[in-house]
């Protein structure tokens, strides 16, 4: 075993057991089906689905079904923990509408994005090894596990209370996070429809308020999850407000915005038209005043 496997081996138990441990502590409060919380069901289905996926992934060596098995996992996972969960009260629907809208959008639109595009570079090096191709799946696993687990811990959570002014406000921020990741995709896909802009980087729209506008839109999303949530988590329940700060994280520290920052430089750095949008623009919160 080579020292890139062995590295995939680990990622794989570390993803496990921090998914473990986000299972027990959203589990504190929740209700049961079958004997064990519905929240812990769920979360060993995220696992279960990216696993499954991952076989025939392999077996064809193709990452055209990535993206799209993770919104289907979302789309999936909240249903089920709909039906399973305690008696269905305003907030468990509000919650499983917005999940449904956003991984629904999301999925069909990166799902049409990969088969324009025929692949997806990042997999190049990975889809011929096991170890390291079934890692990025695992990592997916966990990705929508912390995503969805403030959504996911409402839901199931035995605790219940009338809809207020948190689900009112976290309804509002998941809208202007929703239009604003939905808008930056829309214009970023025309942009690139436009054989006049080959070569070229998109500097309009949101773009020119922001390098990664849809980024910022995803994070705003699930802060609005999240403080639809707040009301009803007791306990260990409130680990899972790790979500937006998750998403942050990742997006802005790890997989989002240093990869594609990093492609972009070596694109278009040294060129005046790129160091100047980059100057002006910041890199993820807005500017609305420009």
């Amino acid at each position: 075993m080579n020292k890139a496997d062995r590295n995939a081996l680990l990622s794989i138990i570390v993803v496990v057991l921090a998914g473990l441990g986000i299972a027990w502590a959203g589990s504190q409060g929740s209700s049961t089906a079958f004997g064990i919380p519905v929240f812990a069901l769920a979360v060993g289905l995220i696992f279960m689905i990216q696993w499954l996926a991952f076989i025939p992934a392999y077996l064809l060596q193709t990452e055209k079904f990535y993206d799209l098995t993770g919104s289907l996992t979302y789309i999936t996972v909240t249903i089920i923990a709909v039906v399973l969960g305690p008696n269905l009260d305003g907030r468990s629907m509000l919650l499983e509408m917005l999940v449904l809208i956003w991984a629904g959008r999301l999925g069909l639109f990166l799902f049409r994005r990969i088969q324009k595009a025929g692949k997806d570079a990042r997999f190049d090096e990975i889809k011929p090894s096991f170890l390291r191709f079934l890692s990025t799946w695992t990592l997916q696993a966990l990705w929508v596990t912390f995503t969805l687990s403030a959504a996911l811990a409402a839901i199931t959570t035995t605790t219940r209370r009338e809809l207020g002014w948190f689900a009112l406000a976290g309804a509002l921020i998941w809208l202007v996070g929703f239009s604003i990741e939905a808008k930056a995709d829309a214009e970023k896909s025309r942009f690139r429809a436009d054989p006049k802009n080959k070569g070229k980087f998109i500097q309009s729209g949101l773009w020119a308020r922001s390098r990664h506008p849809n980024y910022f839109g995803e994070i705003v999303i699930w802060i609005g999850v999240a403080v639809i949530a707040l009301p009803i988590l007791r306990g260990w329940q409130w680990v899972t407000l790790i979500s937006p700060v998750f998403v942050t994280l990742l997006l802005t520290r790890i997989s989002g915005v240093p990869i594609l920052e990093k492609w972009a430089d070596e694109k278009w750095g040294g060129q005046e038209d790129y160091e100047a949008y980059k100057e002006r623009t910041p890199v993820l919160v807005p500017w609305p005043w420009r």
